[in-house]
């Protein structure tokens, strides 16, 4: 008798943690991810080597917005993590390191710090439209017009390789940085 409930305690055990199993792969493969940033695009928001996380469901539900963090496959196996800057309809410009988005202008307050560090006095931002660099006067349906926040050492929208982001590409939003523990953060 005791040996057949050890075994039912047993089999139970085994279902518990395989249905923990499932329910975290589940989690991962469909709902949040960790990734772990490689490159400095998008510094001083996120560096090399910080771990983010990615909510693949939310944005789906809704729409990405102008200056979200996204992560997207770039190219077979290369994701790349950037900020939206312009979304369907947008006209794109830079002039004196300040953007214009359909000729109204719009405070990027993540990149204050960085531009506050540049011992060079130049811009952060070169002066461009989308006109210059991709030869479309509006960002198109279905797309988005991405930046990383490093805009001196990015490969961006600007550069014709990626251009504009398909949605279809997006793989999700970010804005947890969870490691290392000493850079916890939420990404503004």
């Amino acid at each position: 008798m005791k040996a057949v409930k050890e075994k039912n305690e047993f089999l139970e055990w085994v279902k518990v943690i395989g249905i923990a199993l499932l329910f975290a792969v589940g989690i991962r493969m469909f709902i949040l991810t960790p990734i772990v940033v490689d490159g400095a695009s998008m510094m001083p928001t996120v560096e090399d080597g910080d771990k983010v996380i990615v909510n693949k469901i939310g944005p789906k539900l809704t729409e990405y917005n102008r200056f979200d963090v996204i992560v997207f496959e770039a190219k077979e196996d290369t994701n790349y993590i950037k900020r939206i800057i312009g979304i369907p309809g947008d006209h794109i410009a830079y002039k004196n390191d300040e953007l214009f988005i359909n000729g109204k202008k719009y405070e990027e307050p993540y990149l204050k710090e960085y531009k506050k560090a540049l011992n060079d006095n130049g811009t952060l931002t070169e002066d461009f439209t989308l006109e210059e660099y991709l030869g479309e006067s509006v960002v198109p349906d279905g797309y988005y017009f991405v930046l990383g926040d490093n805009r001196r050492k990015s490969i961006d929208s600007r550069d014709p390789n990626v251009g504009f982001v398909s949605k279809d590409k997006i793989i999700g939003t970010t804005n947890i940085v969870f490691f290392p523990l000493d850079k916890l953060k939420l990404i503004k």
